[in-house]
């Protein structure tokens, strides 16, 4: 995460990257959570919100499915 980072949605990845690289599925979708939250606030009703997922994001969703398959699968 570069320093200047402000947006808070910027800061819940950051964290949830963490989580996930721990290996900490609780944490981990607390923080899903918070982030689908934080991305879904702003608009309003019958907006519609034109911005493209980041990569990270995408990335980070993807191990986090990851992460819940294999705990489903123990």
């Amino acid at each position: 995460m570069i320093e200047n980072d402000r947006r808070l949605g910027d800061r819940i990845l950051s964290a949830l990257e963490l989580a996930l690289e721990q290996e900490n599925l609780e944490v981990s979708e607390h923080l899903a959570k918070a982030l689908e939250e934080t991305l879904t606030r702003f608009g309003g009703a019958g907006v519609e919100d034109h911005r493209d997922l980041s990569e990270n994001l995408l990335l980070a969703l993807d191990r986090l499915d990851r992460l819940r398959r294999r705990e489903l699968a123990r």
